[in-house]
């Protein structure tokens, strides 16, 4: 990962985990991390029924805790949703926005996604905004169109976000919770593709800063050789992450990756 981007680990738990069990979860993972932040974001993206406590955990560490979806609006009768402001009150400080289980499962667009990206940024929360193709579509041959015209409804929604503040993950949604893993090369094809139109769409700068973390079962064994990749800036753990021990192997194997770039240059 030969870059000046931090990278970024972030777990995914998905519909997991009582209250209790995130608490054993955050009091295993914080000594394990404690050294690695300097060199590491590492974020925890809870069920809202936990994200307090998360949150609270969290506080007083370098530990992002983060959302899993919110509503693009601030308040009103939304029953069942979650807005912004709810999330930063509970200590939260990012959010997934745009999960390929959101847009498949509950038939999010990408204009919905747009927006709630939007409200996300404006709100001062960092959104992690997923983007991929299902196994069809990349067998097809259509990879491209579905992952660019994801990416562009975003951009033409974004009012010159700093790359600092958005992040991008690239998610082939034939990888998730699959077992089966995009090959390193694969998803430095993909995520290279996402930086240069990124760069047209946002400007180099832009393209430069913003990090694009790589979504299909990534786990300890493979971790290596995807942080190896000179675009690929760090994770979306799903399944991985659910042990704390096994995803703060995937944060030091983030870390390392950075020490290597050190000694290399």
């Amino acid at each position: 990962m030969a870059n000046e981007r931090k990278p970024m680990m972030a777990a995914n738990w998905k519909m997991n985990k009582l209250v209790r069990e995130a608490e054993d979860y955050v009091a295993r993972l914080l000594p394990r991390v404690a050294d690695l932040t300097d060199d590491v974001d590492v974020a925890v993206f809870a069920p809202f029924t936990s994200l307090p406590t998360v949150g609270r955990m969290a506080e007083d560490s370098a530990i992002i805790a983060g959302a899993q979806n919110l509503y693009f609006e601030d308040s009103g009768a939304y029953t069942g949703e979650v807005s912004a402001p709810m999330i930063k009150d509970v200590g939260a400080g990012a959010v997934i926005v745009g999960h390929s289980e959101r847009r498949e499962l509950f038939g999010e667009t990408d204009e919905t996604v747009a927006r709630k990206a939007t409200r996300a940024l404006d709100a001062g929360l960092m959104p992690i905004i997923c983007v991929g193709e299902t196994k069809e579509e990349r067998d097809a041959g259509g990879m491209w169109d579905k992952v660019s015209g994801q990416v562009r409804a975003v951009m033409e929604a974004l009012d010159s976000p700093s790359g600092d503040a958005v992040v991008f993950a690239y998610e082939p949604i034939w990888a998730i919770g699959t077992g089966e893993t995009a090959s390193p090369e694969d998803a430095q094809e993909a995520i290279g593709q996402i930086r240069g139109l990124l760069g047209e769409l946002g400007g180099e700068e832009f393209a430069r800063g913003v990090r694009i973390l790589y979504g299909g079962s990534i786990k300890p064994a493979n971790a290596a050789d995807i942080m190896a990749q000179s675009d690929v800036d760090g994770g979306l753990v799903g399944g991985a992450s659910l042990e704390a021990d096994s995803f703060a192997e995937l944060v030091e194997a983030a870390r390392d990756s950075v020490s290597r770039d050190r000694d290399a240059s």
